[in-house]
């Protein structure tokens, strides 16, 4: 084991960042367009563990995780060593054209832990979150043979043409349409900003009124092929879907003849204390038809998934799916890997046990700092709220983008989601040690109190 992966957070350099990396940085501004921002001061040389050590020498505790990317960590040595096996035999082997073992293995165990309705499953492979969701609705359309989707509001699912449509936040779209028509927005149950004096059981009907205000006023049901839903949102500010609205959801769904999709790329692979959230639906009998997911399934190689039953799979037409590098031979042989260690290592409950102990912290700091105002999530998929003081909500996105400087000049690097930016998301690795765990709480609470 190295040393950097049970390391603490360690600042060497008089500045951050510091001199080697911003000769990188300043190259990256002459070589790489501005729009592919970054608001970090850090330039990776190695990484392990939930631990990145800069080129100047610098430890940073990674709290982002690749955006959710790197669950078993970054350079997990059972999965380094699955990839060299693999790259020693051969590196491409496109599914339309030869079969690879590996592609075939990993839809089996996808089929066999993924939890969709129905008995006999089937599973594609894309290469990015986007493309799963992008093929999730082209399955559903395909089977239902409907030409319009159902998303909500916060939701983020990708920046490819149609993906950026379902986006909620048009922050990622400004300049890009026209775009794709027959895609419907209804509002996700945001329970920390329902309407005022709403109990909660009457903001769950509420919302899930607004899907049937859809077919009256955009799309009537019978044209709706999908609702497609993220368990938990991401960009949209690490937002539960209460398991009582999904239900409601679901049912409207079976009245209707409508698929649901759930959109795992964030939520999937242990992240929400679960190997995936919807196993929380499927636990309530409210099962999604269609589950993507991407980021760790593979530890950091491009891979992404696509599962339903046989039926819906079946029903699409010859050539409408794949690609040259979906279900590539490396990404394959890591995923593989993933899932076994995740399995046999409980990473569920890892997440869980992680979970438990930043909730706990985080509930204090909403007790003891007027400006946080909500604490939510599912396992160590957690979300932290800022607003200017707990009577008005109002959003503070300044606080946390001085948050997010502050705990990455000592160390800690977190980052921001929200419709409004005034969320700070949790997506530390899952191998994190309870030390690491400790240092990290530190360094963010002390965050905070210096930019209050």
């Amino acid at each position: 084991m190295s040393t950097l992966r049970t390391a603490l957070p360690e600042i060497v350099t008089a500045t951050v960042p510091g001199p080697k990396a911003q000769e990188v940085i300043a190259r990256r501004k002459e070589a790489i367009p501005n729009a592919i921002g970054c608001a970090y001061p850090v330039v990776i040389e190695k990484g392990d563990g939930a631990m990145i050590q800069d080129v100047d020498g610098n430890k940073f505790l990674d709290w982002i995780g690749g955006v959710g990317v790197l669950n078993a960590g970054f350079t997990h040595p059972e999965v380094v060593e699955a990839v060299k096996a693999q790259a020693e035999k051969y590196f491409h082997g496109m599914q339309n054209i030869v079969t690879h073992e590996g592609y075939v293995a990993l839809a089996e165990k996808m089929n066999e832990i993924v939890p969709v309705r129905g008995d006999k499953k089937k599973t594609f492979f894309a290469n990015s979150g986007a493309e799963a969701d992008e093929n999730a609705v082209k399955v559903a359309k395909a089977y239902t043979k409907r030409p319009n989707i159902i998303v909500f509001s916060g939701a983020f699912h990708g920046r490819t043409m149609l993906t950026m449509s379902m986006t909620s936040k048009k922050a990622y779209a400004v300049g890009m349409g026209p775009f794709p028509d027959g895609v419907y927005r209804a509002q996700f149950p945001y329970l920390y900003r329902k309407p005022e004096g709403m109990p909660e059981e009457a903001a769950i009907a509420y919302y899930a009124e607004t899907i049937e205000k859809v077919f009256e006023e955009c799309s009537p049901a019978q044209y709706v092929a999908a609702i497609v839903v993220e368990p938990l949102q991401g960009e949209g500010g690490f937002i539960p879907a209460p398991i009582e609205w999904v239900k409601a959801v679901r049912k409207i769904c079976d009245e209707h003849g409508i698929l649901l999709v759930a959109d795992e790329v964030q939520t999937g692979f242990c992240r929400t204390g679960k190997m995936f959230a919807s196993e929380y639906w499927a636990e309530a009998g409210a099962a999604p038809d269609i589950m993507t997911s991407a980021k760790s399934i593979a530890a950091g190689l491009p891979l992404s998934a696509i599962t339903a039953r046989e039926e819906i799979m079946d029903a699409v037409l010859p050539g409408t799916i794949g690609g040259t590098f979906s279900g590539n031979p490396l990404a394959c042989a890591a995923a593989l890997k993933v899932i076994e260690i995740m399995q046999r290592d409980d990473f569920a409950g890892r997440s869980m046990e992680i979970g438990k102990k930043v909730m706990r912290r985080y509930g204090e700091w909403k007790e003891k700092y007027e400006v946080v105002g909500d604490v939510r999530g599912l396992g160590g998929m957690i979300g932290l709220e800022f607003v200017k003081d707990k009577a008005s909500k109002e959003p503070n996105a300044e606080i946390v983008k001085a948050i997010v400087q502050e705990a990455a000049q000592h160390g800690l690097m977190v980052e921001n989601a929200g419709i409004y930016g005034n969320v700070i998301r949790f997506l530390a690795p899952l191998v994190m040690t309870d030390e690491q765990l400790e240092a990290g709480l530190t360094i963010l609470e002390n965050a905070i109190k210096a930019c209050m």
